[in-house]
């Protein structure tokens, strides 16, 4: 009988392993139609039939079709157990741990003492360089890659880290080196012109270059998360808001777990303070503000004014958190305070497309609300002579910028300007 039993045994486990390979290929099939939700209960199903299916769960993690609270839970959920001897379990469960997102502090690596050589292995050591990137420890994160890079110069895992290291480091001229090699050797791999176009998009004024070379490589994969958002940033920094959203909703869909944006840069909030020194100025700075515009989306005007004055003080001459400034009081109908913060930003920066444009809108706005002040002035000065025109210029000098409703005061003011001076002659 304990023969049938063993053989009952080793069909139900083929069986498992074949459905396994079954829902593996359905999940590939729904990934490349962009249904995501279907591959990702696909893959789920492949690991459960066979906790040996690594593929199926490095599906789920380099896609990101779960977020990092998904990702521990079903890793607990797994049955591991069941499928595995007690010391294949444990080496199971460190190896699936090492690819779940590592957006915590990093704490100090334990490996389990029946695989102590795995303490030098290039993925782990990858892994741990993960966790000082997402904590911005950038000088640690580069020590680490760089040491996987001189063994393995093109370790997958490795190399969207390694070019994200560069990039926050200034490392111009690594960066493209390793492009260009990249390009060479892989070019038809979405991290060789992910590189290319992460170094334009760092060296400056090259962004319309950045945005060929990421869109070639969203376009090699569409789910590469790091080229969506790179792509965004594109955008951003020429002030081009709403493609920037679209790019950054694009990695949000592709990305689990950017959902609700205020309760996770308040998360953010809390781990920075966790980890103290290690972050620098620049990296609060962009946090407060992108708070205040969440809250400004909320309608919560008051939060979002406080959040942008702390980057502020941060960072005093940033253009753009002037402007978000401006923008709020606008939203809140006060456009005279609105008008004066997008001057200053205007002030730092000239070329602002979007102090420009809501400069504009604010002037129309106020003057709407004070074309009676503006008739009373026209009238006065049909009595007083020329002295008082020009006071009443340079009064309402600040407020005129070249828009329809601006320009028709001020040739209205010029022609009672003329009338008068017919007048006294």
């Amino acid at each position: 009988m304990s023969g049938v039993h063993g053989e009952e045994e080793i069909l139900r486990r083929i069986r498992c392993l074949i459905n396994s390979s079954i829902c593996l290929l359905r999940g590939k099939i729904y990934d490349a139609m962009d249904n995501r939700p279907l591959a990702t209960s696909s893959y789920k199903e492949a690991l459960k039939l066979d906790v040996y299916c690594f593929e199926a769960f490095d599906l789920l993690t380099s896609h990101h079709m779960l977020t990092a609270q998904e990702e521990k839970d079903f890793l607990d959920s797994l049955p591991l157990s069941q499928q595995c001897t007690e010391e294949e379990e444990e080496l199971l469960h460190f190896l699936f741990e090492n690819k779940l997102k590592k957006y915590n502090k990093p704490s100090d690596l334990v490996v389990p003492e029946m695989v102590n050589g795995l303490q030098d292995n290039l993925d782990v050591v990858v892994s741990l360089a993960e966790r000082h990137y997402y904590n911005c420890d950038f000088k640690m994160c580069y020590k680490l890659t760089s040491m996987v890079m001189v063994k393995d110069p093109f370790h997958a895992n490795c190399l969207p880290v390694h070019i994200g290291t560069l990039v926050e480091l200034g490392k111009a001229n690594e960066l493209f080196y390793l492009s260009h090699k990249l390009v060479d050797l892989y070019p038809n791999n979405p991290v060789s012109w992910f590189a290319v176009g992460c170094y334009y998009l760092m060296v400056g004024h090259k962004n319309e270059h950045a945005r060929r070379y990421l869109s070639k490589a969203t376009t090699l994969e569409r789910t590469y998360g790091p080229a969506w958002i790179a792509y965004g940033h594109s955008f951003a920094v020429e002030s081009e808001h709403d493609q920037a959203m679209a790019a950054y909703f694009t990695a949000a869909q592709l990305m689990k777990g950017w959902k609700t944006a205020e309760r996770l840069f308040l998360d953010a909030m809390e781990k920075i303070k966790a980890i103290g020194n290690e972050v620098t100025v620049d990296k609060w700075e962009p946090l407060l503000n992108n708070l205040g515009h969440v809250c400004r989306k909320l309608k919560k005007y008051d939060q979002a004014l406080e959040y942008h004055r702390q980057a502020l003080v941060l960072i005093p001459q940033h253009a753009s958190t002037y402007a978000a400034i401006g923008y709020v009081h606008s939203l809140m109908g006060d456009f005279e305070s609105a008008i004066d913060y997008f001057h200053t930003a205007l002030g730092l920066k000239r070329d602002d497309t979007f102090s420009v444009t809501m400069l504009g809108h604010c002037i129309e706005m106020y003057i709407g609300d004070t074309d009676a002040y503006i008739g009373r002035i026209q009238l006065y000065c049909r009595f007083r002579g020329v002295g008082f025109i020009f006071d009443g210029w340079l009064e309402t000098f600040d407020y005129l910028i070249v828009t329809k409703s601006a320009l028709r005061v001020t040739i209205q003011l010029v022609t009672v300007h003329m009338f008068t001076m017919n007048k006294m002659l």
